[in-house]
Protein backbone atom coordinates (compact mmCIF):
# COMPACT_ATOMS: atom_id res chain seq x y z
CA UNK A 1 0.00 0.00 0.00
CA UNK A 2 1.40 3.33 -0.59
CA UNK A 3 0.83 6.21 0.92
CA UNK A 4 1.83 10.34 0.04
CA UNK A 5 1.78 13.02 1.52
CA UNK A 6 -1.00 15.15 1.30
CA UNK A 7 -1.33 19.06 2.85
CA UNK A 8 -3.84 19.86 4.75
CA UNK A 9 -6.86 21.28 3.18
CA UNK A 10 -8.54 23.90 5.14
CA UNK A 11 -12.23 23.36 6.58
CA UNK A 12 -15.09 24.85 4.12
CA UNK A 13 -16.16 26.55 7.12
CA UNK A 14 -12.59 28.53 7.07
CA UNK A 15 -13.83 30.58 3.82
CA UNK A 16 -13.43 34.24 5.39
CA UNK A 17 -14.10 37.35 3.79
CA UNK A 18 -11.11 39.60 3.40
CA UNK A 19 -11.03 42.66 4.84
CA UNK A 20 -8.23 45.84 3.97
CA UNK A 21 -7.89 47.53 6.70
CA UNK A 22 -7.03 51.72 6.84
CA UNK A 23 -9.43 51.83 3.64
CA UNK A 24 -13.17 53.40 4.22
CA UNK A 25 -15.12 51.99 2.08
CA UNK A 26 -18.26 54.00 1.21
CA UNK A 27 -21.25 53.21 2.15
CA UNK A 28 -22.43 52.99 -1.21
CA UNK A 29 -20.05 49.79 -2.00
CA UNK A 30 -20.62 48.32 1.45
CA UNK A 31 -22.62 45.43 -0.09
CA UNK A 32 -20.27 45.40 -3.15
CA UNK A 33 -17.62 44.99 -0.79
CA UNK A 34 -18.93 42.31 0.84
CA UNK A 35 -19.76 40.14 -2.33
CA UNK A 36 -16.63 40.68 -3.73
CA UNK A 37 -14.24 40.21 -0.79
CA UNK A 38 -14.93 36.59 -0.47
CA UNK A 39 -11.60 34.48 -1.40
CA UNK A 40 -10.81 31.03 -1.37
CA UNK A 41 -9.00 30.06 1.65
CA UNK A 42 -5.97 29.34 0.03
CA UNK A 43 -5.05 32.18 -0.74
CA UNK A 44 -4.26 33.32 3.01
CA UNK A 45 -4.01 29.87 4.49
CA UNK A 46 0.29 30.86 4.96
CA UNK A 47 -0.34 34.07 6.94
CA UNK A 48 -3.58 32.96 8.98
CA UNK A 49 -1.13 32.15 12.02
CA UNK A 50 0.00 35.56 11.69
CA UNK A 51 -2.83 37.29 11.04
CA UNK A 52 -3.74 36.06 13.88
CA UNK A 53 -1.30 36.36 16.52
CA UNK A 54 -1.21 39.85 15.45
CA UNK A 55 -5.20 40.40 15.50
CA UNK A 56 -4.60 39.08 19.16
CA UNK A 57 -1.75 41.59 19.86
CA UNK A 58 -3.66 44.22 18.79
CA UNK A 59 -6.97 43.29 20.76
CA UNK A 60 -4.56 42.61 23.51
CA UNK A 61 -2.92 46.28 23.55
CA UNK A 62 -6.53 47.89 22.79
CA UNK A 63 -8.07 46.21 25.69
CA UNK A 64 -5.25 47.22 27.55
CA UNK A 65 -5.24 50.98 26.62
CA UNK A 66 -9.04 50.83 27.80
CA UNK A 67 -8.37 49.41 30.71
CA UNK A 68 -6.07 52.60 31.59
CA UNK A 69 -8.34 55.15 30.04
CA UNK A 70 -6.83 56.15 27.10
CA UNK A 71 -7.99 56.23 23.90
CA UNK A 72 -6.68 53.63 21.82
CA UNK A 73 -5.80 53.82 17.87
CA UNK A 74 -7.65 51.30 17.23
CA UNK A 75 -10.49 52.66 18.80
CA UNK A 76 -10.58 55.74 17.00
CA UNK A 77 -10.10 54.26 13.54
CA UNK A 78 -13.34 52.32 14.80
CA UNK A 79 -15.15 54.93 15.54
CA UNK A 80 -14.60 56.39 12.23
CA UNK A 81 -16.03 53.22 10.97
CA UNK A 82 -19.61 52.47 9.14
CA UNK A 83 -21.49 50.24 11.04
CA UNK A 84 -21.08 47.40 8.35
CA UNK A 85 -17.34 48.12 8.24
CA UNK A 86 -17.10 47.60 12.41
CA UNK A 87 -19.70 44.10 11.76
CA UNK A 88 -17.43 42.88 9.12
CA UNK A 89 -13.79 43.68 11.33
CA UNK A 90 -15.82 41.89 14.20
CA UNK A 91 -16.30 39.13 11.68
CA UNK A 92 -13.20 38.84 10.90
CA UNK A 93 -11.79 38.91 14.53
CA UNK A 94 -13.91 35.95 15.53
CA UNK A 95 -13.31 34.08 12.09
CA UNK A 96 -9.03 34.34 13.13
CA UNK A 97 -9.95 33.21 16.48
CA UNK A 98 -11.89 30.79 15.51
CA UNK A 99 -9.13 29.49 13.35
CA UNK A 100 -6.21 29.34 15.72
CA UNK A 101 -9.06 27.26 18.18
CA UNK A 102 -9.75 24.41 15.49
CA UNK A 103 -8.63 21.35 14.73
CA UNK A 104 -9.17 19.61 11.25
CA UNK A 105 -10.60 16.50 11.53
CA UNK A 106 -9.24 15.60 7.82
CA UNK A 107 -5.77 16.44 9.43
CA UNK A 108 -6.51 13.64 12.02
CA UNK A 109 -7.55 11.23 9.66
CA UNK A 110 -5.05 12.03 7.32
CA UNK A 111 -2.28 11.36 10.44
CA UNK A 112 -4.45 8.25 12.15
CA UNK A 113 -4.22 6.82 8.31
CA UNK A 114 -0.65 7.53 8.28
CA UNK A 115 0.15 6.03 11.49
CA UNK A 116 -1.98 2.75 10.23
CA UNK A 117 -0.68 2.27 7.09
CA UNK A 118 2.88 2.45 8.40
CA UNK A 119 2.17 -0.46 11.47
CA UNK A 120 0.15 -2.54 8.55
CA UNK A 121 3.12 -1.97 6.66
CA UNK A 122 6.17 -3.04 9.07
CA UNK A 123 3.40 -6.56 10.11
CA UNK A 124 3.26 -7.18 6.42
CA UNK A 125 7.29 -6.74 6.39
CA UNK A 126 7.57 -9.19 9.50
CA UNK A 127 5.32 -12.18 7.61
CA UNK A 128 7.16 -11.68 4.29
CA UNK A 129 10.37 -12.11 6.49
CA UNK A 130 9.44 -14.89 8.58
CA UNK A 131 8.01 -16.89 5.58
CA UNK A 132 11.27 -15.93 3.40
CA UNK A 133 13.09 -17.66 6.77
CA UNK A 134 10.86 -20.60 6.90
CA UNK A 135 11.02 -21.00 3.17
CA UNK A 136 15.04 -21.05 3.39
CA UNK A 137 14.74 -23.31 6.26
CA UNK A 138 12.69 -25.74 3.90
CA UNK A 139 14.96 -25.46 1.15
CA UNK A 140 17.50 -26.34 3.20
CA UNK A 141 15.91 -29.39 5.29
CA UNK A 142 15.09 -30.52 1.77
CA UNK A 143 18.64 -30.09 0.54
CA UNK A 144 20.06 -31.83 3.35
CA UNK A 145 17.33 -35.05 3.29
CA UNK A 146 18.02 -35.06 -0.29
CA UNK A 147 21.94 -34.96 0.11
CA UNK A 148 20.77 -37.76 3.22
CA UNK A 149 19.33 -39.91 0.77
CA UNK A 150 21.71 -39.73 -1.78
CA UNK A 151 24.30 -40.72 0.67
CA UNK A 152 22.32 -43.82 1.71
CA UNK A 153 21.24 -44.75 -1.59
CA UNK A 154 25.13 -44.80 -2.93
CA UNK A 155 25.82 -46.73 1.09
CA UNK A 156 23.66 -49.13 0.02
CA UNK A 157 24.91 -49.75 -3.35
CA UNK A 158 28.65 -50.25 -2.06
CA UNK A 159 27.27 -52.52 0.44
CA UNK A 160 24.91 -54.96 -2.10
CA UNK A 161 28.14 -54.62 -4.14
CA UNK A 162 30.55 -55.60 -0.78
CA UNK A 163 27.80 -58.27 -0.49
CA UNK A 164 27.70 -59.57 -4.18
CA UNK A 165 31.42 -59.70 -3.92
CA UNK A 166 31.35 -61.86 -0.77
CA UNK A 167 28.66 -63.89 -2.14
CA UNK A 168 31.30 -64.55 -5.39
CA UNK A 169 33.97 -65.29 -3.31
CA UNK A 170 32.09 -68.15 -0.36
CA UNK A 171 30.69 -69.60 -3.93
CA UNK A 172 33.95 -69.53 -5.42
CA UNK A 173 35.69 -70.99 -2.42
CA UNK A 174 32.92 -73.54 -2.03
CA UNK A 175 33.16 -74.83 -6.00
CA UNK A 176 37.59 -75.06 -5.19
CA UNK A 177 36.39 -76.88 -1.82
CA UNK A 178 34.24 -79.19 -3.51
CA UNK A 179 36.51 -80.00 -6.52
CA UNK A 180 39.46 -80.67 -3.93
CA UNK A 181 37.35 -83.03 -1.70
CA UNK A 182 36.27 -84.86 -5.10
CA UNK A 183 39.42 -85.45 -5.94
CA UNK A 184 40.71 -86.83 -2.61
CA UNK A 185 37.73 -88.95 -2.45
CA UNK A 186 38.64 -90.17 -6.30
CA UNK A 187 42.20 -90.77 -5.11
CA UNK A 188 40.96 -92.16 -1.72
CA UNK A 189 38.49 -94.42 -3.53
CA UNK A 190 41.26 -95.69 -6.55
CA UNK A 191 43.78 -96.86 -3.61
CA UNK A 192 40.75 -98.53 -1.27
CA UNK A 193 39.76 -100.31 -4.82
CA UNK A 194 43.35 -101.73 -5.55
CA UNK A 195 43.90 -102.34 -1.43
CA UNK A 196 40.71 -104.32 -1.85
CA UNK A 197 41.77 -106.13 -5.16
CA UNK A 198 44.78 -107.38 -3.57
CA UNK A 199 42.92 -108.39 -0.36
CA UNK A 200 40.61 -110.26 -2.88
CA UNK A 201 43.29 -111.76 -5.13
CA UNK A 202 45.01 -113.29 -1.35
CA UNK A 203 41.72 -114.83 0.30
CA UNK A 204 40.74 -116.32 -3.52
CA UNK A 205 44.26 -118.10 -3.23
CA UNK A 206 43.78 -119.17 0.70
CA UNK A 207 40.25 -120.07 0.08
CA UNK A 208 41.46 -122.14 -2.91
CA UNK A 209 44.03 -123.81 -0.89
CA UNK A 210 41.42 -124.02 2.58
CA UNK A 211 38.55 -125.69 -0.19
CA UNK A 212 41.16 -128.44 -1.68
CA UNK A 213 41.97 -129.55 2.19
CA UNK A 214 38.32 -129.59 2.78
CA UNK A 215 37.49 -131.89 -0.21
CA UNK A 216 40.13 -134.43 0.60
CA UNK A 217 39.12 -134.50 4.43
CA UNK A 218 35.87 -134.57 3.44
CA UNK A 219 35.57 -137.39 0.89
CA UNK A 220 37.61 -139.31 3.68
CA UNK A 221 35.21 -138.92 6.28
CA UNK A 222 32.52 -139.08 3.90
CA UNK A 223 33.68 -142.80 3.10
CA UNK A 224 33.94 -143.56 6.50
CA UNK A 225 30.10 -141.98 7.24
CA UNK A 226 28.63 -143.82 4.57
CA UNK A 227 29.79 -147.18 5.86
CA UNK A 228 28.75 -145.83 9.51
CA UNK A 229 24.98 -144.20 8.19
CA UNK A 230 24.38 -147.47 6.01
CA UNK A 231 24.25 -149.70 9.12
CA UNK A 232 22.37 -147.29 11.44
CA UNK A 233 19.82 -147.06 8.53
CA UNK A 234 18.99 -150.50 8.26
CA UNK A 235 18.76 -150.10 12.01
CA UNK A 236 16.63 -146.98 11.98
CA UNK A 237 14.37 -148.88 9.69
CA UNK A 238 13.54 -151.98 11.23
CA UNK A 239 12.80 -149.45 14.39
CA UNK A 240 10.37 -147.03 12.42
CA UNK A 241 8.16 -149.92 10.71
CA UNK A 242 7.33 -151.20 14.31
CA UNK A 243 6.79 -147.43 16.01
CA UNK A 244 4.37 -146.21 12.76
CA UNK A 245 3.02 -148.89 13.02
CA UNK A 246 1.60 -148.38 16.55
CA UNK A 247 1.14 -144.61 15.97
CA UNK A 248 -0.61 -145.44 13.13
CA UNK A 249 -3.00 -147.52 15.66
CA UNK A 250 -2.93 -144.71 17.81
CA UNK A 251 -3.83 -141.88 15.76
CA UNK A 252 -6.78 -143.89 14.06
CA UNK A 253 -8.44 -143.94 17.91
CA UNK A 254 -7.83 -140.34 18.02
CA UNK A 255 -9.12 -139.30 14.78
CA UNK A 256 -12.21 -141.21 15.66
CA UNK A 257 -12.50 -139.61 19.22
CA UNK A 258 -11.56 -136.23 17.75
CA UNK A 259 -14.14 -136.88 14.99
CA UNK A 260 -17.37 -137.73 16.87
CA UNK A 261 -15.67 -134.86 19.53
CA UNK A 262 -16.11 -132.55 17.07
CA UNK A 263 -19.57 -133.18 16.02
CA UNK A 264 -20.21 -133.66 19.39
CA UNK A 265 -19.19 -129.31 19.52
CA UNK A 266 -20.46 -128.42 16.08
CA UNK A 267 -23.95 -129.56 17.06
CA UNK A 268 -24.12 -127.91 19.88
CA UNK A 269 -22.81 -124.93 18.67
CA UNK A 270 -25.02 -124.74 15.40
CA UNK A 271 -27.55 -125.45 18.31
CA UNK A 272 -26.16 -122.42 20.59
CA UNK A 273 -26.25 -120.33 16.88
CA UNK A 274 -29.90 -121.32 16.02
CA UNK A 275 -30.48 -120.43 19.54
CA UNK A 276 -29.11 -116.91 19.50
CA UNK A 277 -30.32 -116.43 15.92
CA UNK A 278 -33.84 -116.61 17.03
CA UNK A 279 -32.79 -114.23 20.16
CA UNK A 280 -31.77 -111.43 17.91
CA UNK A 281 -34.62 -111.79 15.47
CA UNK A 282 -36.74 -111.80 17.87
CA UNK A 283 -35.10 -108.36 19.29
CA UNK A 284 -34.28 -106.86 16.11
CA UNK A 285 -30.82 -107.65 16.61
CA UNK A 286 -27.83 -108.27 13.62
CA UNK A 287 -24.38 -109.80 13.90
CA UNK A 288 -21.23 -107.91 12.47
CA UNK A 289 -21.00 -109.76 9.56
CA UNK A 290 -24.72 -109.24 8.71
CA UNK A 291 -24.31 -105.21 8.91
CA UNK A 292 -21.21 -104.93 7.38
CA UNK A 293 -22.58 -107.19 4.42
CA UNK A 294 -25.81 -104.46 4.54
CA UNK A 295 -23.48 -101.67 3.76
CA UNK A 296 -21.67 -103.60 1.34
CA UNK A 297 -24.57 -104.03 -0.70
CA UNK A 298 -26.38 -100.41 -0.36
CA UNK A 299 -23.55 -99.01 -1.02
CA UNK A 300 -22.67 -101.62 -4.58
CA UNK A 301 -26.71 -100.82 -5.27
CA UNK A 302 -25.78 -96.70 -5.17
CA UNK A 303 -22.68 -97.09 -7.30
CA UNK A 304 -23.85 -99.53 -10.06
CA UNK A 305 -27.36 -98.03 -9.97
CA UNK A 306 -27.90 -93.83 -8.96
CA UNK A 307 -24.47 -92.81 -9.41
CA UNK A 308 -24.07 -95.22 -12.44
CA UNK A 309 -27.20 -93.75 -14.64
CA UNK A 310 -26.18 -90.15 -13.56
CA UNK A 311 -22.62 -90.06 -15.13
CA UNK A 312 -23.88 -91.82 -18.15
CA UNK A 313 -26.40 -88.88 -18.75
CA UNK A 314 -25.04 -85.89 -19.59
CA UNK A 315 -28.14 -83.60 -17.76
CA UNK A 316 -28.14 -85.90 -14.63
CA UNK A 317 -24.42 -85.44 -14.54
CA UNK A 318 -24.74 -81.70 -15.20
CA UNK A 319 -27.59 -81.50 -12.34
CA UNK A 320 -25.45 -83.41 -10.16
CA UNK A 321 -22.27 -81.39 -10.38
CA UNK A 322 -24.45 -78.26 -9.45
CA UNK A 323 -25.55 -79.62 -6.35
CA UNK A 324 -22.28 -81.07 -5.59
CA UNK A 325 -20.54 -77.26 -5.73
CA UNK A 326 -23.17 -76.09 -3.57
CA UNK A 327 -23.09 -78.60 -1.09
CA UNK A 328 -18.96 -79.12 -0.61
CA UNK A 329 -18.32 -75.77 0.07
CA UNK A 330 -21.09 -75.38 2.98
CA UNK A 331 -19.44 -78.24 4.90
CA UNK A 332 -16.08 -76.96 4.88
CA UNK A 333 -17.59 -73.93 6.07
CA UNK A 334 -18.66 -75.16 9.13
CA UNK A 335 -17.91 -73.94 12.57
CA UNK A 336 -19.14 -74.50 15.89
CA UNK A 337 -21.59 -72.43 16.37
CA UNK A 338 -25.44 -73.48 16.94
CA UNK A 339 -26.27 -70.91 14.24
CA UNK A 340 -23.77 -71.53 11.58
CA UNK A 341 -24.64 -75.36 11.90
CA UNK A 342 -28.48 -74.39 12.00
CA UNK A 343 -27.71 -72.23 8.74
CA UNK A 344 -25.83 -74.42 6.73
CA UNK A 345 -28.46 -76.93 7.23
CA UNK A 346 -30.89 -74.88 5.96
CA UNK A 347 -28.85 -74.19 2.46
CA UNK A 348 -28.44 -77.57 2.34
CA UNK A 349 -31.68 -78.93 2.71
CA UNK A 350 -32.95 -76.17 0.18
CA UNK A 351 -30.32 -77.82 -1.82
CA UNK A 352 -31.73 -81.38 -1.79
CA UNK A 353 -35.43 -80.56 -1.80
CA UNK A 354 -35.24 -77.55 -4.78
CA UNK A 355 -38.52 -76.73 -7.14
CA UNK A 356 -39.47 -78.66 -8.97
CA UNK A 357 -37.96 -82.07 -6.96
CA UNK A 358 -34.52 -83.27 -8.32
CA UNK A 359 -34.39 -86.28 -10.54
CA UNK A 360 -34.27 -89.23 -7.66
CA UNK A 361 -31.05 -90.88 -9.30
CA UNK A 362 -29.45 -86.80 -9.16
CA UNK A 363 -31.43 -87.02 -5.62
CA UNK A 364 -29.31 -90.24 -4.22
CA UNK A 365 -26.25 -89.19 -6.38
CA UNK A 366 -25.99 -85.80 -4.00
CA UNK A 367 -26.72 -87.64 -0.93
CA UNK A 368 -23.65 -89.86 -1.68
CA UNK A 369 -21.64 -86.67 -2.18
CA UNK A 370 -22.29 -84.94 0.91
CA UNK A 371 -21.70 -88.33 3.12
CA UNK A 372 -18.43 -88.08 1.12
CA UNK A 373 -18.13 -84.07 1.71
CA UNK A 374 -18.75 -84.73 5.75
CA UNK A 375 -16.26 -87.67 6.00
CA UNK A 376 -13.76 -86.39 4.40
CA UNK A 377 -14.12 -82.95 6.51
CA UNK A 378 -13.92 -85.37 9.42
CA UNK A 379 -10.86 -86.76 8.42
CA UNK A 380 -8.86 -83.44 7.23
CA UNK A 381 -10.39 -81.92 10.70
CA UNK A 382 -10.87 -83.93 13.36
CA UNK A 383 -7.28 -85.27 12.80
CA UNK A 384 -5.83 -81.94 13.39
CA UNK A 385 -8.75 -80.50 16.49
CA UNK A 386 -10.95 -83.22 18.42
CA UNK A 387 -13.18 -80.55 19.09
CA UNK A 388 -14.22 -79.78 15.23
CA UNK A 389 -16.01 -83.37 15.49
CA UNK A 390 -19.12 -81.56 17.69
CA UNK A 391 -20.14 -79.57 14.44
CA UNK A 392 -19.73 -82.17 12.25
CA UNK A 393 -22.59 -84.62 14.38
CA UNK A 394 -24.49 -82.08 14.83
CA UNK A 395 -25.36 -81.24 10.76
CA UNK A 396 -25.05 -85.07 10.42
CA UNK A 397 -27.99 -85.70 13.11
CA UNK A 398 -30.01 -82.19 11.61
CA UNK A 399 -29.55 -83.99 7.96
CA UNK A 400 -30.42 -87.45 9.19
CA UNK A 401 -33.52 -86.64 10.77
CA UNK A 402 -34.75 -84.01 7.57
CA UNK A 403 -33.28 -85.96 4.71
CA UNK A 404 -35.32 -89.01 3.85
CA UNK A 405 -32.38 -91.81 2.69
CA UNK A 406 -29.16 -90.05 3.73
CA UNK A 407 -28.94 -92.56 6.84
CA UNK A 408 -28.23 -95.72 5.03
CA UNK A 409 -26.11 -94.03 2.75
CA UNK A 410 -23.96 -92.09 5.32
CA UNK A 411 -23.96 -95.92 6.68
CA UNK A 412 -22.94 -97.26 3.60
CA UNK A 413 -20.24 -94.61 3.26
CA UNK A 414 -18.73 -94.94 6.40
CA UNK A 415 -18.24 -98.36 6.40
CA UNK A 416 -16.28 -97.93 2.98
CA UNK A 417 -13.92 -95.49 4.25
CA UNK A 418 -13.55 -97.26 8.24
CA UNK A 419 -13.12 -101.13 6.61
CA UNK A 420 -15.16 -103.22 8.74
CA UNK A 421 -14.40 -100.97 12.11
CA UNK A 422 -17.69 -98.97 11.81
CA UNK A 423 -19.28 -102.19 12.67
CA UNK A 424 -16.95 -103.41 14.27
CA UNK A 425 -15.91 -106.88 12.19
CA UNK A 426 -13.29 -108.40 10.63
CA UNK A 427 -13.35 -107.63 6.32
CA UNK A 428 -13.94 -111.05 4.89
CA UNK A 429 -12.67 -112.92 1.99
CA UNK A 430 -15.55 -112.35 -0.47
CA UNK A 431 -17.76 -109.13 -0.84
CA UNK A 432 -21.00 -109.37 0.39
CA UNK A 433 -22.57 -110.65 -3.25
CA UNK A 434 -19.88 -113.36 -2.76
CA UNK A 435 -17.84 -112.44 -5.17
CA UNK A 436 -13.99 -112.92 -4.15
CA UNK A 437 -11.98 -110.15 -3.35
CA UNK A 438 -8.09 -109.45 -5.04
CA UNK A 439 -5.67 -108.27 -2.88
CA UNK A 440 -6.38 -104.81 -4.66
CA UNK A 441 -10.14 -104.81 -3.53
CA UNK A 442 -9.90 -106.05 -0.39
CA UNK A 443 -7.77 -103.34 0.64
CA UNK A 444 -10.14 -100.80 -0.18
CA UNK A 445 -12.99 -102.88 0.91
CA UNK A 446 -10.70 -102.52 4.32
CA UNK A 447 -10.46 -98.94 4.05
CA UNK A 448 -6.48 -98.50 3.51
CA UNK A 449 -4.61 -96.69 1.52
CA UNK A 450 -1.11 -97.90 -0.93
CA UNK A 451 0.13 -94.49 0.27
CA UNK A 452 -0.85 -94.72 3.88
CA UNK A 453 1.07 -95.55 6.86
CA UNK A 454 0.06 -97.55 9.80
CA UNK A 455 -0.18 -94.39 12.30
CA UNK A 456 -1.79 -92.36 9.35
CA UNK A 457 -4.65 -95.16 8.66
CA UNK A 458 -4.98 -95.14 12.27
CA UNK A 459 -5.40 -91.28 13.14
CA UNK A 460 -7.77 -91.19 9.64
CA UNK A 461 -9.82 -93.81 10.78
CA UNK A 462 -10.15 -92.82 14.78
CA UNK A 463 -11.35 -89.14 13.57
CA UNK A 464 -13.68 -90.14 11.60
CA UNK A 465 -15.24 -92.30 14.10
CA UNK A 466 -15.19 -89.99 16.61
CA UNK A 467 -17.85 -88.07 14.35
CA UNK A 468 -20.07 -90.89 14.18
CA UNK A 469 -19.64 -91.62 17.82
CA UNK A 470 -20.34 -87.92 18.74
CA UNK A 471 -23.34 -88.91 15.98
CA UNK A 472 -24.66 -91.56 17.51
CA UNK A 473 -25.63 -92.72 14.12
CA UNK A 474 -25.87 -96.35 12.93
CA UNK A 475 -22.70 -96.86 15.65
CA UNK A 476 -24.14 -99.80 17.94
CA UNK A 477 -24.60 -98.51 21.00
CA UNK A 478 -21.37 -98.57 23.15
CA UNK A 479 -21.92 -101.83 25.08
CA UNK A 480 -22.75 -103.55 21.80
CA UNK A 481 -18.88 -102.05 20.11
CA UNK A 482 -17.09 -102.26 23.37
CA UNK A 483 -18.59 -106.38 23.29
CA UNK A 484 -18.16 -107.07 19.62
CA UNK A 485 -14.54 -105.30 20.05
CA UNK A 486 -13.53 -107.70 23.18
CA UNK A 487 -15.32 -110.46 21.74
CA UNK A 488 -13.01 -110.91 18.39
CA UNK A 489 -9.32 -111.84 19.44
CA UNK A 490 -8.15 -110.95 15.82
CA UNK A 491 -9.86 -106.90 16.52
CA UNK A 492 -7.72 -106.73 19.71
CA UNK A 493 -4.61 -107.44 18.66
CA UNK A 494 -4.50 -104.55 16.56
CA UNK A 495 -3.47 -100.90 17.53
CA UNK A 496 -6.45 -99.12 15.80
CA UNK A 497 -9.10 -101.90 18.30
CA UNK A 498 -7.54 -99.85 21.20
CA UNK A 499 -7.69 -96.03 19.81
CA UNK A 500 -11.08 -96.60 18.96
CA UNK A 501 -12.19 -98.31 22.24
CA UNK A 502 -10.24 -94.89 23.59
CA UNK A 503 -11.79 -92.64 21.64
CA UNK A 504 -15.59 -93.88 22.09
CA UNK A 505 -14.62 -93.57 25.84
CA UNK A 506 -13.84 -89.98 25.28
CA UNK A 507 -16.56 -89.06 23.60
CA UNK A 508 -19.49 -90.91 26.16
CA UNK A 509 -17.81 -93.32 28.41
CA UNK A 510 -19.07 -91.28 31.50
CA UNK A 511 -22.25 -91.07 29.90
CA UNK A 512 -22.10 -94.59 30.02
CA UNK A 513 -20.51 -95.31 33.12
CA UNK A 514 -24.04 -93.50 35.05
CA UNK A 515 -26.52 -95.52 32.48
CA UNK A 516 -25.46 -99.34 33.16
CA UNK A 517 -23.38 -98.83 36.65
CA UNK A 518 -21.85 -102.16 38.24
CA UNK A 519 -21.85 -104.14 34.81
CA UNK A 520 -20.04 -101.04 33.35
CA UNK A 521 -17.51 -101.39 35.78
CA UNK A 522 -16.59 -104.77 35.40
CA UNK A 523 -16.04 -104.27 31.33
CA UNK A 524 -13.51 -101.08 32.33
CA UNK A 525 -11.60 -103.54 34.83
CA UNK A 526 -11.40 -106.61 31.90
CA UNK A 527 -10.08 -103.28 29.80
CA UNK A 528 -8.05 -102.27 32.54
CA UNK A 529 -6.50 -105.44 33.26
CA UNK A 530 -6.02 -106.35 29.26
CA UNK A 531 -3.92 -103.03 29.15
CA UNK A 532 -1.62 -102.91 31.88
CA UNK A 533 -1.24 -106.93 31.43
CA UNK A 534 3.03 -107.57 31.05
CA UNK A 535 3.06 -108.97 28.41
CA UNK A 536 0.02 -106.41 27.21
CA UNK A 537 -3.08 -108.63 25.64
CA UNK A 538 -4.42 -105.73 23.61
CA UNK A 539 -3.46 -103.43 20.71
CA UNK A 540 0.08 -106.14 19.74
CA UNK A 541 3.23 -104.88 19.27
CA UNK A 542 4.88 -101.65 17.84
CA UNK A 543 4.97 -97.89 19.10
CA UNK A 544 1.96 -97.23 17.58
CA UNK A 545 0.13 -100.29 20.16
CA UNK A 546 1.49 -98.07 23.11
CA UNK A 547 0.44 -95.02 22.64
CA UNK A 548 -2.94 -96.23 21.94
CA UNK A 549 -2.89 -98.44 24.92
CA UNK A 550 -1.73 -95.17 26.86
CA UNK A 551 -4.31 -93.07 25.41
CA UNK A 552 -7.13 -96.57 26.84
CA UNK A 553 -5.30 -96.63 29.98
CA UNK A 554 -5.89 -93.06 30.58
CA UNK A 555 -9.37 -92.55 29.24
CA UNK A 556 -10.48 -95.58 31.82
CA UNK A 557 -9.18 -94.12 34.45
CA UNK A 558 -10.88 -90.82 33.59
CA UNK A 559 -14.03 -92.50 33.15
CA UNK A 560 -13.62 -94.41 36.53
CA UNK A 561 -12.22 -91.67 38.71
CA UNK A 562 -15.20 -90.11 39.76
CA UNK A 563 -16.85 -93.33 41.32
Amino acid sequence: MRFSARSPSPSPSRRRRSLSYGLQPSSDSDSGSEDGSHTDSSSFSGSNESSSDASGSSAMSNTSARNNGQPSTSQSQSSNLSPSQRRYMEDTVAAIRLRTRHQDPYEEWAKRTRKDAFHTARRAAAAAQSQRNATQAAVRDQDAERQAALLKREADMIARQLAHLTLRQAELEKQVGTHWDDQQKRRRAHTELVIRAEEEKLRARQAEQRAAEAAAERARKEAAAKEEAEAQRKKEEAAKAAQEAEEAKVRAEREEEARKEAERVEQAKAQVLEAQAKERNTLGMTTPDQDWREARLTLKQLKTGPIARVKADRDLKKSFNENRRKITPRVGQLTNDAQSIASISQLILVVLRPQPPLHPDVYYASLSALAKAILLQAETEVTAEKRSANPLAKLTLNLISAVEGFSDIFWARLCQRTGGWAVPALVPKQDADGTPFTPTTYMKASGLREDETNADHTVRVAGTMRVASAAQFRLPALWTFFARVIGQPALLQSSLATELLSVALDVGGVHVRDVWGAQWIKLMALLYEGVTADPPRLGGPGPEARASRMRLHLEIERVMGSV
